[in-house]
């Protein structure tokens, strides 16, 4: 297959040709322009570089794409330094290792109840990877679980929303009224506990203060809605990727039931195959060099996540599935980001994943993909809105 300047990415929902496609530009063109512009890096050390380098490499996206600042106001994926850090400190301290460890009885009792309701056949997704983290990370914000439907209806819309120059996504309409609606519902539960605060994530959102000030509910509607959903559908690919994957090697269900304390590197070993969340966005602030071309400044950068963690200069034998190799929880596995943007959620994710995995592979003898239609997310993510399993 022949790629030139004037071409896209191959979409995330046909993994394999994908994945050739992104060793070929490892290998011939480590930065690639696509028709619209925008500057694709695919090696694990130039990526890394620009997670890393918030000066050069900056996660606002104002002065390239005009018409966005409303959108960024109080999107901690869309913020840089000093502001970055004083949002994040809001609600770091709701994901701290003690603080998400304290989750643990609650998502296992979730877990429990969701797996009593499936039979023999069942979708995965419908009955556990959507409706746990979705119910966990709702009663954290403080929000009804009877709204999960609308929570999965406006992920699944946004994540699988193609627009035709990604430049031009904050000023589309269907993007515009998507973000709208979201944000129309969580600014009424952030004027609601602003009025009436209790123990939950928005009202700490609303009630405190950011260097000197309190954060106005479109920031606070913005920063719920991060949560809200990057808090579920991580974990809700994450589960399917890793069925899929632990499916596509025999005996690894097996072993996971043996031992179950090898269930966190499959994990992270499924994060490196598949991460959630195959690439993300960057807007250059000056003429820089990566692998020898320069991209000038006010330039879109989209460091792919997934190139990175399938390159064999960090992984050896990047395509087979390995939980013992080496240095897969450390930084060289980039599913959850490098840098101050690493994903605040990623604690949790992993302890919903843990908890899924190990209830699952202490009730049934084995559990593989079985027959009937799957959907392969389009768009932005990478994993499957819908997942037929078969336990025995």
């Amino acid at each position: 297959m022949t790629h030139t300047v004037l071409d896209l990415p191959p979409d995330v929902a046909d993994l394999p040709v994908l994945l050739d496609w992104l060793a070929d530009r490892r290998a011939d063109a480590p930065v690639w322009r696509d028709r619209y512009g925008l500057h694709h890096v695919f090696r694990h050390a130039d990526v890394e570089v620009v997670l890393h380098d918030v000066a050069t490499f900056s996660s606002d996206f104002s002065a390239v794409m005009p018409g966005s600042e409303a959108m960024s106001k109080g999107m901690l994926t869309r913020l840089d330094p000093p502001e970055h850090k004083a949002l994040r400190h809001l609600v770091s301290a709701a994901f701290t290792p003690r603080r998400v460890a304290a989750l643990e009885p609650r998502i296992r009792e979730l877990t429990r109840s969701m797996l009593d309701g499936a039979g023999a056949s069942f979708d995965l997704v419908d009955t556990l990877a959507f409706p746990l983290p979705v119910t966990v990370i709702a009663e954290m914000l403080g929000l009804p679980a009877s709204d999960r439907p609308r929570f999965r209806s406006w992920a699944e819309g946004l994540f699988s929303m193609q627009v035709d120059d990604p430049k031009e996504a904050v000023v589309d309409p269907k993007v515009r009224d998507a973000m709208g609606e979201i944000t129309s519902y969580l600014g009424d539960w952030c004027r609601a506990r602003r009025a009436d605060p209790t123990d939950d994530l928005i009202s700490a959102l609303v009630t405190a203060e950011v260097d000197g000030r309190r954060l106005d509910d479109e920031e606070a509607a913005n920063f719920s809605m991060l949560l809200l959903l990057a808090g579920h559908i991580t974990t809700t690919l994450l589960l399917g990727n890793a069925v899929r994957v632990i499916d596509e090697n025999p005996g690894t269900w097996a072993g996971l039931r043996a031992d179950p304390s090898t269930i966190p590197a499959a994990i992270e070993e499924v994060l490196r195959l598949r991460p959630p969340f195959p690439m993300t966005g960057r807007a250059t602030t000056r003429d820089v060099e990566i692998a020898g071309t320069t991209v000038p400044a006010r330039s879109i950068v989209m460091p792919w996540l997934l190139s990175a963690n399938h390159d064999p200069d960090a992984h050896p034998d990047p395509e087979r599935f390995d939980p013992t190799r080496a240095g897969i929880g450390g930084g060289s596995q980039l599913a959850f980001g490098h840098g101050i943007h690493f994903c605040l959620g990623a604690p949790l994710a992993r302890l919903e994943a843990r908890v899924a995995l190990e209830e699952m592979t202490s009730r049934w003898a084995g559990l593989s993909v079985g027959e009937g239609e799957q959907r392969p997310c389009t768009g932005r993510v990478l994993g499957t809105r819908r997942l037929p399993v078969v336990a025995t």
